[in-house]
């Protein structure tokens, strides 16, 4: 079955704070809170911020199973 992109940054995430990766990226705390729950798909440029924060391709993170 198919990872939506929220969870896939849930699980990315893992122990750290949604404050702290989104100060890392230069979101809100609420624009990560969105994303992880799906209801909403990140800009592009936040796309590749958190590829790099995370240490994932964006393909990895938004366009694979």
């Amino acid at each position: 079955m198919k990872r939506t992109i929220g969870e896939k940054l849930r699980q990315l995430r893992g122990k750290r704070s949604r404050k702290e990766v989104a100060k890392a990226v230069g979101v809100s705390t609420s624009s990560i809170t969105m994303y992880e729950l799906d209801e909403r798909v990140p800009r592009d440029d936040v796309k590749m911020k958190l590829a790099a924060y995370f240490g994932k391709t964006v393909a990895d993170i938004f366009f694979s199973k």
